[in-house]
């Protein structure tokens, strides 16, 4: 999935049964745990046979988490709030067993009311009426009404811990399909457990940790090949915040040329392009410089798909690895000063297996 530079990103895996009993006419738990923490959520991706689906979180210009001002659209989820939806989802998990009766809906797609769900490209696909309702007790009517009336079910802060139908031993439940395991598998590298299916399909989507993200392989993008990617350096010209140093002018350059099998129209034309970014001169700098040329030499800097800002399909975007692309003007025009750039860049070129090791 493209989007422009410096707009930041999250995903968490899911399974499509969760996500559509979230996102169905009725329940205002979503709608309440977005308004709460100030993001936006909207799926991104499916899993070939529709087991799960990749959640993106953003936040909303002019948010933060606990719906004060002050976050800028484009700004780092926190773990905080990761850990907040995957409570999220395994309290309606919960709920959803608890109203057919049993585990025995764990991987049942559970359809929704008239709901569209958008995808990344901003198109949606109406999902079938849901079936009648069991008709539930007082005690569980009261259980899930909303956090402004009774905070009982879905108080949606950081303390979701707290919550009674949170299921207490995660050891015990798959974090993707949020049920009991089932042929336990566990990731060598970070420990994470999950059911082998619900893995095997999460890898079909990305080759990640769910939970953790970190990257198991070498991570190929479908960047086009006919890229390249030059560094000039400028030891007159200073970057805001990065003061003593000269700046490293990054210049991406792509001829047009026919979309490859890997790319989402495959033999449809793209225009060339070019791309100027911009890192100080200093040692974290260059050392962000080397992480770069490993990202684009593996094909993950740019991708084709639809451009965020002009509409325009089939061209040249960027993929999820922040550039600064002005001099000036700060986070909100991709320029400096900003003193957490270089932290995040870094973080997201880890989650892409990227490092310096």
């Amino acid at each position: 999935m493209s989007v422009r530079a410096g707009q930041g990103s999250d995903e968490v895996l899911v399974s499509q049964a969760v996500w559509d009993y979230l996102a169905a006419a009725g329940r205002p738990w979503l709608i309440d745990f977005q308004d709460k923490q100030g993001l936006s959520a909207g799926i991104i991706r499916r899993g070939e046979r529709g087991g799960c689906c990749a959640v993106r979180l953003r936040p909303v210009e002019g948010s933060r988490p606990g719906g004060g001002p002050g976050m800028m659209e484009g700004g780092p989820i926190s773990n905080e709030t990761r850990k907040s939806f995957i409570d999220l989802c395994r309290c309606a998990r919960k709920e959803m067993s608890k109203q057919e009766g049993g585990p025995k809906w764990k991987r049942s797609v559970l359809p929704c009311v008239g709901v569209r769900v958008l995808e990344g490209d901003g198109e949606g696909s109406l999902l079938t009426p849901q079936p009648p309702q069991p008709r539930r007790s007082q005690r569980q009517q009261q259980r899930c009404r909303k956090p402004a009336e009774d905070e009982a079910c879905v108080v949606l802060s950081n303390s979701m811990n707290s919550m009674n139908c949170i299921e207490a031993d995660d050891h015990t439940s798959c974090s993707i399909c949020m049920g009991d395991m089932v042929e336990r598998t566990t990731l060598e590298r970070c420990g994470h457990t999950f059911c082998r299916s619900c893995l095997d399909q999460a890898f079909k989507v990305k080759r990640a940790c769910p939970v953790c993200r970190l990257v198991y392989g070498q991570l190929i993008g479908n960047q086009p090949a006919s890229g390249t990617m030059m560094v000039e350096r400028d030891p007159d010209l200073e970057l805001a915040g990065h003061e003593g140093y000269g700046c490293i002018c990054i210049i991406y350059s792509f001829t047009p040329g026919l979309q490859a099998p890997e790319h989402p129209n495959p033999g449809v034309s793209y225009p060339g392009t070019d791309r100027v970014a911009y890192l100080p001169d200093s040692p974290e700098g260059n050392r962000v410089l080397g992480l770069l040329r490993r990202a684009f030499e593996q094909r993950l800097i740019f991708t084709i798909g639809t451009s965020m800002t002009t509409g325009m399909h089939n061209v040249i975007t960027w993929n999820d690895i922040h550039h600064k692309t002005s001099i000036w003007g700060g986070p909100r025009c991709f320029g400096y000063p900003d003193p957490t750039y270089l932290v995040r860049v870094t973080e997201e070129l880890r989650e892409k297996g990227i490092t310096a090791d």
